[in-house]
């Protein structure tokens, strides 16, 4: 005969054990920080120019550092980003190999040269076999794993990110500083908000 079981007492603040509970939703619950709309920021930053590629807000915070702006203070923040993924060719599985074998031959004469330092009779002879293996064993690697793809993806690429513009942002007291350096370099500084 089995008794009913009863429920036990949800846990409330002030008893026994609450220390040993992790705060979260499991525990006690955390308090709360901030306005609620995520996670601290920190200051007020203002957009002090905005830029159509990389280098141009780079050259700004450069110009910045070089005149002793606290730079530690500024950002360069990317919108409207865009993955580009640049292909680069076609992959076959002898160009699988000849890559394999070359990242191969770089690690085979890695560990040679390893070798190499500990070998009483002909360290260089070490090497070259270290290499010639390393370059064996990538090329077969690298075929290997070329045919099994099942050519799903027989080219090469690269990828990189793109932003349609660049900010460049300080902290909102440093603001007014920055734009009289930025009036020395003769760049007119576009779309200057707060944030």
């Amino acid at each position: 005969m089995t008794r009913p079981s009863t429920p036990s007492p949800a846990w409330r603040p002030g008893m026994p054990g609450g220390s040993n509970l992790p705060s979260g939703p499991g525990g006690q619950p955390a308090a709360p920080s901030g306005d609620g709309h995520g996670p601290e920021t920190g200051p007020p930053t203002v957009t002090i120019g905005t830029y159509p590629d990389y280098p141009s807000a780079q050259r700004v915070v450069d110009y910045l550092a070089d005149n002793r702006f606290p730079v530690e203070h500024a950002a360069i923040i990317g919108t409207n980003l865009t993955l580009v993924e640049t292909v680069m060719g076609r992959m076959t599985t002898g160009r699988a190999a000849l890559i394999g074998a070359g990242t191969g031959a770089w690690f085979g004469l890695f560990i040679g040269l390893l070798f190499g330092i500990f070998t009483a009779g002909s360290w260089l002879a070490v090497i070259v076999v270290g290499l010639v293996i390393g370059a064996i064993w990538g090329a077969v690697f690298g075929a290997v794993a070329h045919a099994m793809t099942g050519g799903q993806r027989d080219f090469t690429s690269a990828s990189s990110l793109r932003a349609s513009q660049y900010a460049v942002t300080v902290h909102a007291d440093l603001a007014d500083q920055a734009r009289q350096l930025l009036g020395r370099m003769h760049l007119t500084p576009t779309g200057a908000t707060a944030r």
